[in-house]
């Protein structure tokens, strides 16, 4: 193995004979490569080659302050297995960083080994930093691992920096979801989770599809991101927990069939702590520019996703986007959330354009803790669509309610080979951002157009990196 770094890595690297395909054609033949099996710890700053091919088996964690860089091109494929205590994961611990400098022609692909791939054959790429969480004295760990210092995320460094992520695709993971997982408890570690990671990382460019659990974690930590897609998993696209604080601009929430892992696999999710306690800091994302796309089918009658689902607690700011397709509501709050935004106490819903399959469940309401009892919520509806002087309450305006899917004119939302959500002629999308609250101040680009994607320029159109396959 060639090695690039300038100190030699003090980590597990066997060789194993394994057959690999890189089948062009169906006459091409197989060759037989020496793969570098990554396990065990990385204990020295340590770059990969792009050139070599790379098997990660069990939990490897990067940990003594070290870097771990992988260059654009690297495939890194994971050993699947159906052992929970041996699926496969890459944990930065705290103080460490991971540099992924992948592009749009070549990402870092991080995928199943399995010759048939399925959601969760790993648990995914989990990231710790030193940024506040509102665990106790900041501090948490990673759920669904044994509690130990390798696992310890958070602290009171809110700048911190975990590294450099650019270009990279993660694909299969969430492998310690149980089906029907139970939701108010906060979700098992999956696709790329980052624990109190703080404003000095870069994020840019990431899609996460197939995991059998969420594809986006954010517990606590105040990371920023852009270019984020997330793609058919099994449970929420987005999810914010225990005091994340951060911003995110041009995200992609699709999902083009129903969740069969969750009752509610939710296009975005967030909650303060399973308590909807008042510890603090609040769980706070704040998002301008997402298209959160449901199935393109209604939802059977047992699934119960959201658009966009606001509980336990948490504060806020959804801005300029589009939320639409799912059939059971665009955005749903509780009775912990709702006063939040309608009394302006914190959060903000405006200048959006919502759908709902049934134009009656555009905005609903969560009025139990059995998880049953959802209704329409036509006082939220009616303040959503204020504006001007007929305003009430400054937190909910200036949206609009679309009755059809189409009436969105998008170029197209379902295609067997990936969506294109570019804007139409016509469409209400082209225009009608805003930006004037405090919270886009700063990090976001003012933009004219709602939705992630503009007119001219389709950064997730099907490409080496946006596989939609």
């Amino acid at each position: 193995m060639k090695i690039l770094s300038k100190v030699a890595p003090i980590f597990t690297l066997a060789l194993a004979s394994m057959v690999f395909s890189c089948k062009k054609d169906d006459s091409q033949i197989i060759e037989q490569k020496n793969p570098i099996v990554l396990s065990g710890n990385i204990t020295a700053n340590t770059t990969l080659d792009a050139n070599e091919q790379y098997i990660l088996k069990g939990q490897v964690y990067v940990k003594d302050n070290v870097t771990l860089t992988i260059p654009a091109g690297t495939i890194i494929s994971v050993h699947a297995t159906d052992t929970i205590a041996n699926k496969g994961a890459l944990i930065i611990t705290r103080g460490s960083k991971i540099n992924i400098n992948g592009t749009n022609n070549n990402p870092v692909v991080f995928t199943s080994n399995a010759s048939t791939k399925a959601p969760g054959d790993w648990i995914g790429i989990i990231i710790l930093g030193k940024a506040a969480t509102n665990g106790a004295n900041g501090l948490l760990n990673i759920t669904g691992l044994a509690s130990s210092a390798d696992t310890e995320f958070g602290g009171a460094s809110d700048d911190d920096n975990s590294g450099s992520i650019k270009y990279l695709r993660v694909e299969y993971a969430g492998g310690l979801n149980p089906a029907m997982e139970e939701e108010w408890a906060l979700d098992m570690a999956s696709g790329l989770s980052l624990d109190g990671v703080g404003s000095g990382t870069t994020l840019e460019n990431v899609m996460v599809k197939y995991s059998r659990d969420d594809a986006f974690q954010f517990v606590g930590g105040t990371v920023n991101g852009k270019y984020l897609i997330a793609y058919n998993n099994g449970d929420d696209n987005f999810d914010f927990d225990r005091g994340y604080r951060g911003k995110l601009q041009f995200i992609i929430s699709y999902r083009s069939v129903p969740s069969t892992v969750a009752i509610r696999a939710n296009g975005m999710e967030s909650l303060n702590d399973k308590d909807a306690s008042d510890i603090m800091p609040y769980t706070h994302p704040i998002i301008s520019n997402m298209t959160n796309i449901g199935p393109s089918a209604d939802q059977p009658i047992t699934d119960q996703s959201q658009g966009i689902y606001i509980r336990r607690n948490t504060r806020f700011n959804v801005q300029n986007s589009i939320i639409a397709g799912y059939t059971d509501g665009g955005l749903m709050l509780c009775p912990k959330t709702k006063p939040l935004l309608i009394n302006n106490l914190g959060s903000l819903f405006k200048y959006n354009l919502v759908n709902s399959d049934d134009p009656t469940k555009t905005f609903m309401y969560d009025n139990g803790p059995s998880g049953v009892n959802i209704m329409s919520d036509p006082q939220v509806a009616a303040f959503a669509i204020e504006t001007g002087a007929a305003i009430e309450k400054p937190s909910v305006n200036n949206n609009a309610i679309v009755t059809a899917l189409a009436d969105l004119k998008l170029k197209t939302i379902y295609a067997a080979d990936g969506p294109d959500l570019t804007p139409l002629s016509g469409s209400a999308s082209v225009s009608g951002s805003n930006f004037d609250d405090a919270d886009f101040a700063t990090f976001f680009t003012k933009v004219a157009y709602r939705g992630a994607v503009a007119t001219n320029a389709n950064w997730a159109a099907s490409s080496n990196w946006a596989s939609w396959k």
